[in-house]
């Protein structure tokens, strides 16, 4: 198991110090046999009362032991274009 939670609101247009913009990355033996959406359901539940309350934005890598023995890296998330669209 492995679980690794990192802040990214500094790479968005909210005020310095936020915490509203999250990436994790989950490893568990729970994830063999489910679909990716399946998985980012599991997640998105065990979270539920934060994402209502305080997070806007949520990118989630959920892999099993084999596919992080194999990956062992974390996605980028895309560049913030500013909140307008830009």
């Amino acid at each position: 198991m492995y679980m690794n939670v990192m802040n990214e609101s500094h790479k968005h247009n909210v005020p310095k110090g936020s915490e509203t913009h999250f990436r994790v990355v989950i490893v568990s033996p729970q994830f063999e046999s489910l679909t990716s959406l399946k998985r980012h359901r599991l997640v998105n539940e065990a979270l539920r009362q934060e994402l209502d309350a305080n997070i806007h934005a949520l990118a989630i890598q959920a892999l099993t032991p084999d596919q992080w023995s194999h990956e062992q890296s974390v996605n980028e998330s895309p560049t913030c274009r500013g909140g307008m669209g830009l």
